[in-house]
């Protein structure tokens, strides 16, 4: 288990004779942010509130930092702080009376220094003392993860944390993630953010309809060395230049862009056979760029494709 903060084991809930989640594994590393996504409905809220114990499970394991959810349930729980719905706090209260009223309702003992040391990592030194009613919901987003931290967890869970954070407060947010996981602490965060999550998760799971579908690091993207991609030309001869690879069927999607501008799908060998041909007809190419791959692009390729499946097999049956 070493390396491991959380591990997910073939996780299923089925309610009467339908599967809301369809055995789902996955594992988050220790000092990774790992992302879950997908549409709302997808599942991935009762994939967090099963692993925090909200709800009961179907099938399947929990392991957090080696200890097993069902048979040490204790040790597991004091390795892990969530956040499942928006933080409640006493807003007539200081943020560090909160804390303090938390702390002090803890089963074991939360000194003074681990509360000092969680506001000093929520970024909240300026504002601890003042009274939460004053605190943007930025900075309560903050004192929640805070008050997550408060016993120490290796890792932190949280369902949704960005819901209604203007876009400064969103990158605050996200900059506090990656403080946290500099500072060694995992955090599994599921949203629909999808340009947040890329910007925030080191690694990424897609959910789909109670299934998982796609697994992979942030920086494998654009990763297709051996595959399609999307490429861009900047000729002198737009117009010529898509007649020629048509009429010599070179690569897929050929898209104009703007006047001296395409773009158009080839595999690495394409392109230099793209550019060969192009100059061979005295078509000056000044400049050729892969068309980076967003998150968001690979999100709706693979939702795109499950539904097909989805609905071919409805077809077929």
């Amino acid at each position: 288990m070493a390396g491991k903060a959380l591990e997910v084991q073939s996780l299923t809930k089925k309610i009467k004779n339908k599967l809301i989640v369809d055995d789902v594994s996955f594992s988050v590393e220790k000092g990774e942010i790992f992302g879950l996504l997908g549409p709302n409905g997808a599942g991935k809220t009762t994939i967090i509130r099963m692993i925090v114990s909200l709800i009961g499970r179907t099938k399947g394991n929990v392991i957090i930092n080696g200890y097993n959810l069902d048979s040490q349930f204790k040790e597991s729980m004091s390795e892990m702080g969530a956040i499942v719905e928006n933080p409640e706090f006493y807003k007539y209260l200081s943020g560090y009376k909160n804390l303090k009223h938390y702390a002090n309702m803890a089963k074991e003992k939360i000194t003074e220094d681990q509360i000092k040391e969680v506001v000093r990592v929520a970024g909240l030194e300026d504002a601890i003392h003042q009274k939460v009613k004053t605190y943007s919901l930025g900075m309560r987003q903050r004192l929640g993860v805070a008050q997550a931290l408060l016993h120490s967890p290796s890792l932190l869970i949280l369902d949704e944390p960005t819901n209604g954070l203007d876009p400064q407060g969103i990158r605050e947010f996200r900059d506090y993630l990656r403080t946290l996981a500099k500072e060694g602490i995992s955090v599994l965060v599921s949203s629909h953010l999808l340009s947040e999550m890329e910007l925030m998760c080191d690694r990424f799971a897609i959910i789909e309809r109670g299934k998982l579908i796609h697994i992979s690091a942030i920086n494998q993207l654009n990763d297709k060395a051996d595959q399609s991609m999307t490429v861009s030309f900047e000729v002198s001869d737009l117009e010529l230049a898509m007649k020629v690879l048509r009429e010599q069927s070179i690569g897929s999607e050929l898209k104009t862009i703007s006047t001296d501008l395409f773009t158009i799908n080839l595999d690495r060998e394409g392109i230099a056979t793209a550019n060969q041909l192009l100059v061979k007809n005295q078509i000056s190419v000044y400049a050729i760029s892969p068309v980076a791959t967003s998150l968001e692009d690979r999100f709706l390729e693979l939702t795109g494709k499950e539904k097909q499946e989805v609905q071919s097999r409805v077809v077929a049956n």
